[in-house]
């Protein structure tokens, strides 16, 4: 069965970092391109970031381009997302989610999901 496991999330001042990560299993990693997403109660899942199967190709939100940086690890079978200059507006639940196709930044259009790390940027 196909495991997408977040972990990395916590609590952090505005203009900290984290870095979260994203463990699979059970599908053949380097053959699905992967994202980030988070999620707010009450809001619509919103895109962060995506990278390509070989990890050649990434894409960013324009809301944290130039402060996130996504990359992978497919001898880990392993995503990762670094947070850097958080602001308080971050905070949200981070999800990952794999997909066989590259392009495309709605939710809807992904096969797998980890079941989200909360991440809180205080003021």
């Amino acid at each position: 069965q196909v495991q997408l496991v977040e972990s990395g999330g916590g609590l952090v001042q505005a203009g900290g970092s984290l870095r979260l990560s994203c463990a699979a299993s059970g599908l053949p990693f380097s053959m699905y391109a992967m994202g980030w997403f988070r999620q707010t109660a009450g809001k619509e899942r919103e895109f962060v970031s995506r990278i390509s199967r070989s990890g050649g190709s990434t894409y960013y939100a324009d809301s944290v381009k130039g402060r996130f940086t996504i990359s992978r690890d497919n001898a880990k079978n392993t995503v990762y997302l670094q947070l850097n200059s958080l602001k308080p507006e971050d905070t949200a639940v981070y999800y990952c989610a794999a997909k066989p196709t590259y392009y495309g930044t709605s939710w809807r259009e992904y096969n797998y999901w980890g079941q989200g790390t909360q991440v809180t940027v205080s003021s």
